[in-house]
């Protein structure tokens, strides 16, 4: 009986090495290929999730940079540096926010919105025919089911380790 748990437990490993191993390489294709897909543009695909965060109806009055940190899981810091950028291009604003004067809001300008609906949008749609070619409506949902409940768990992780305890906290 110990040979099998131990067999289940090396497939369980070799699978979860093959799987991260994909997502890895899915991240970085994204990067790679979706940034080929809006650099004509000026975007990358930093900038994308950022003008995507802030197009959203719940960010219709813009977003505080912490509150954009953590909507995309990325730290203030390498935030701190697109949004600077994405200012110097024309497509984002930053401004004390109302209600806490000690943050900044982050707003889309006329010239991001345009460029993000008018331009990147239509080309990004198209990429995600091209990415998802031959995925049923089935396939994505799925997909996407999974991916939600491995982030799940990653941010448990990341929960635990930021309170200390490497657990989820709970």
């Amino acid at each position: 009986m110990k040979a099998q748990s131990t067999d289940h437990a090396e497939t369980r490993t070799e699978l979860a090495n093959r799987l991260f191993f994909r997502l890895y390489q899915c991240a970085n294709m994204l990067h790679k290929t979706g940034t080929r897909a809006v650099e004509a543009e000026g975007l990358t695909t930093q900038q994308w999730a950022v003008l995507g965060a802030l197009s959203r109806p719940a960010a219709a009055g813009g977003m505080s940079v912490g509150d954009l940190a953590r909507y995309l899981m990325v730290s203030r810091q390498n935030l701190s540096g697109l949004i600077s950028r994405m200012e110097r291009d024309g497509h984002l604003a930053t401004a004390p926010d109302g209600r806490d004067r000690r943050s900044r809001l982050v707003t889309t300008t006329r010239s991001g919105r345009r460029v993000w609906q008018k331009q990147a949008l239509p080309k990004i749609h198209a990429y995600y025919g091209k990415a998802l070619a031959n995925f049923s409506v089935n396939d994505m949902a799925h997909t996407l089911h999974y991916l939600l409940r491995m982030l799940e768990n990653m941010k448990r992780l990341d929960d635990g380790a930021k309170d200390g305890t490497g657990e989820s906290g709970a």
